[in-house]
């Protein structure tokens, strides 16, 4: 079973949680990314928290600023910083001696991971990350790929002022989108029950979910806002050394296969899966192979 938790921590910020598994196994956490929210991994809390599957502990947070989690309104309260601080309090209060077999993340959820795992790679036995670029790599393309540079551009369309607004027009037509087939066709695993979910969410709020973007110094160069290009990021800043699982859809049109290119000398215990055929999405396109990976990932020395 799955249940819904609030879970408050002490710098006064409440996650609502989608917990699954007994209290005081070894924990496993699950970090969604935008325009989602924590129930993209009821599937794999189900799965992982049965016992012939390792029986975790399972918990995935809605992210501050997603749905019942606390939204605050300063668009500076979605720096890294705080966001690292909640997943920091909330495996405190979650996991047997406050360390994790292992942080699993998609998209801004792996952005709060790859800086988890460098600033407190005790807090955790295992990373791993979908479709979500390392931080070193993404600089990278972002002031030196003219392709990452395109694909990147929804981004200054996500920090407009008037962003919550236009998304949530005619029955949020531009968000559904952002999960449609390069054909602009919908994607067969977005059913009527899953919209529905989707809609639930965001009826909630945008403001949040766009303020992540409004709060990064990562954005793709344009005429009149150099962004990254005036941003530098040290090494040690960038150096993960816990064991990292990598599995990316090679098809996604947002984040391009040249992210991948130089992981291994950011992340030495890399081991990198590329899905031929898979999207952005790749947790819905194939929770199989999702689930497959992360378990053998899991049972790995």
């Amino acid at each position: 079973m799955i249940f819904s938790e609030p879970i408050n921590l002490p710098h006064g910020i409440t996650l609502q949680c989608r917990v699954s598994g007994v209290a005081g196994r070894p924990t496993l956490f699950f970090l969604h990314g935008f325009p989602e929210g924590a129930f993209i991994w009821d599937a794999l809390l189900l799965h992982f928290s049965r016992p012939e599957n390792g029986g975790y502990r399972c918990v995935a947070p809605f992210l501050r600023g997603f749905g019942a989690s606390s939204s605050p309104a300063e668009v500076a309260a979605y720096r890294a910083k705080h966001l690292v601080q909640d997943l920091v309090a909330l495996i405190a209060a979650e996991s047997p001696g406050g360390v994790l077999e292992c942080l699993v993340a998609h998209d801004w959820g792996g952005a709060v991971a790859w800086n988890l795992a460098n600033q407190q790679p005790g807090l955790m036995k295992r990373l791993a990350i979908f479709n979500s670029p390392h931080p070193g790599a993404f600089l990278r393309e972002l002031q030196h790929s003219p392709a990452q540079q395109a694909s990147s551009q929804y981004m200054h369309f996500l920090c407009r002022p008037d962003a919550e607004a236009l998304l949530a027009e005619n029955d949020f037509r531009r968000l559904f989108a952002f999960f449609n087939n390069p054909d602009g066709s919908a994607p067969a695993w977005l059913t009527d029950t899953v919209r529905a979910q989707y809609r639930a969410l965001w009826q909630q709020g945008l403001t949040g979910a766009c303020n992540y973007y409004r709060a990064s110094p990562l954005r793709p160069p344009r005429e009149g806002d150099p962004a990254a290009q005036a941003v530098t990021l040290p090494d040690t800043m960038l150096t993960v050394d816990v064991p990292t699982l990598v599995l990316w859809g090679m098809d996604d049109p947002a984040l391009l296969p040249g992210l991948l290119d130089g992981l291994p000398g950011w992340v030495p215990q890399l081991q990198l899966q590329r899905v031929p055929g898979a999207s952005h999405w790749i947790v819905h396109e194939h929770p199989e192979r999702v689930a497959v990976e992360l378990q053998r990932f899991l049972q790995s020395n």
